[in-house]
This record gives C-alpha cells, structure tokens and sequence, in this order.
C-alpha cells in the first residue's frame, strides 16, 4: 500500500476510508498525498496502484484505516477499458511506443466467442511495465533500460466480461476481475486472439469491493469542502469497518473488550464457524478483527487503535 506518513504542522489523527475519484495525469501516490493534505491527516495509504493514464476509484485509508488495507487490496474490481485494436505497444497502453500494426478485420460475433474464452479461470503473464518486482527492483525500471525479465504466468478469475461498444477500432469493455489482474495484458490478449493486436487507450477503475454502490470523490469536489471545514470534508469519510462486510459482526461488551485490548482471549457465546469476526462493542465502536481459535474462544488479531 502506498503510504504517506510524515505530520506537518497543523496535521491531525483521522480514521476512516475515502473513496477518492484519481484524475488523468498523476500517479496514485501524488493523488494520496494531495487528499491527505486536504483532510490534514497524519497518516494514509492508497490500495492498489492506477497508473497515471488511468483514473477511477482509489481507496484511500486514513490512520487506522491503513491496518485493514489488505481486504481492499484482496479484493475484486470492475474497471472499464477502451481496447484500441490493430496496434501494439511497448507498455500495453497509449504511453508506449507503437511495436506493431495490422488491419482490423473483426466483428461482434468474433469479440463474442474471444471475451467468452477469456472468462472464468485463466492464467496472465504479468507486464514488463509493471510494479512488480525482480532482485528488489521495479519491473518497469528495468523495462525501461530495456531489460526483458521472464515472468511467470500467474491464475486470475475473470468474473465477467463484456462489449460495451464497438465502432471497428475501439472496443470498449467492462471487467470485473480478481485482485493481481492487468488490464493492458487482458487487452493485449484480446488483441492477440482476434489477429490484429491491440493496447489500452483508456482506463477507468470503476469500483472496488465492496463499494459497489457508493460514490468517489474527485480532488476538485474535495477541495471545494475542505474550505467549508475539515467536519464538513470528514462527512466524505466511510467508516473503516466498511471494508470488512464479508467478515461476520460480532457484538461484545464492555468486559470482552478490554480483555482483547490486553491481549487476552474472550470466551463470547454465538460466534457461529466464521474463522475471523468484525468485531463492534456495545457502544457501536468498531474494535478490530477477532480471531476464533480451536478451544472455541477468540483472540485478538488486528486491533484499532483509539489510545492516541
């Protein structure tokens, strides 16, 4: 996750979890660091790089949000793609260098039978122009010097995918994909199996789960609010139990919840067989991830910090 963690003067301790719209032209950490200066927050950390040519949803977790940032990492994401079919390019997107030119003898019924076979269960070789990385450096620092390093293929699910416009040229797509999908690799795929190559001319992130229906902000809106206050900016803020709906919530009292603050073990009736629980006190106040041990009780595993 990215992180800026620095306190300048005037900075504060907030919690919680911003939905931010990233704009065209920046990288995910500049566009961190602009949000964290608006909410004036000591800490933050963005979940899942968008390159700079890419714009849509970014979650940002502000303090403690940051703890819990591996389940938006984990999770699956819907994006939006324009495939520029009959080129190819150095990176996969419109930044690089055109590789290749062919004619674009495609239609509907050829996309049909291609995005089919790349549905469901399949494996992707990751990107040169990516952030992983090789002996401790960045892929695509070594891209760059024009290194080509052998990449392993790596499994991702591919939930659904599907035509959203087609006009000979442009084929736009929608996806909704698992965690550790490259887009650019699924366009180049595509590009691959109808003849005629093909690269990213836009990307748009649409949502991550579990946000499916809630709305991101953009910089400007943001902007806009912190000149009214940072009460009137916070209310953007979703709470950081938020990412944590797939876990069953579990309600404890007062006693439970010092005794895990400590470090202790809770015995705590009707767990059911969930292996890790949100875990909310009496109050309503988010206390972290319990984990259920075989002897039936549950021990700390990731706890919010509220001593601050």
């Amino acid at each position: 996750m990215g992180r800026g963690s620095s306190k300048p003067v005037g900075f504060r301790d907030v919690d919680g979890i911003l939905l931010l719209n990233k704009p065209l032209g920046i990288s995910s950490n500049k566009a961190l660091q602009m949000a964290r200066h608006l909410f004036k927050a000591n800490k933050g950390g963005h979940t899942g790089s968008l390159d700079p040519l890419a714009f849509g949803m970014l979650p940002i977790c502000f303090g403690e949000a940051a703890k819990f940032s591996s389940y938006l990492l984990d999770a699956s994401k819907t994006y939006r793609a324009i495939c520029h079919l009959g080129k190819t390019t150095s990176t996969g997107d419109a930044e690089g260098d055109i590789t290749s030119e062919s004619a674009v003898n495609v239609n509907e019924a050829n996309i049909a039978v291609v995005l089919k076979s790349l549905t469901g269960s399949i494996e992707q070789i990751p990107p040169m122009y990516s952030a992983l990385k090789h002996k401790g450096q960045p892929l695509y620092r070594l891209a760059r010097k024009g290194k080509e390093i052998e990449r392993a293929a790596r499994p991702i699910e591919i939930y659904k995918l599907t035509q959203l416009s087609f006009d000979g040229i442009q084929l736009e797509i929608e996806v909704h994909c698992s965690k550790g999908t490259y887009i650019r690799t699924l366009a180049e795929d595509i590009g691959s199996a109808l003849g005629c190559g093909a690269f990213v001319s836009l990307l748009e992130r649409k949502a991550v789960h579990p946000y499916w229906q809630q709305p991101s902000y953009t910089l400007d809106y943001l902007t806009g609010l912190a000149e009214q206050g940072l009460d009137v900016i916070d209310q953007c803020l979703l709470p950081v139990k938020s990412a944590l709906t797939d876990l069953q919530e579990l309600i404890i009292d007062a006693t439970a919840v010092d005794l895990l603050k400590n470090g202790v073990a809770v015995d705590v009736t009707n767990t059911g067989h969930s292996n890790l629980l949100s875990l909310v006190a009496e109050s309503g106040e988010f206390i972290g991830i319990g984990k259920t041990l075989p002897n039936g009780l549950i021990a700390p595993k990731r706890l919010m910090n509220t001593a601050r």
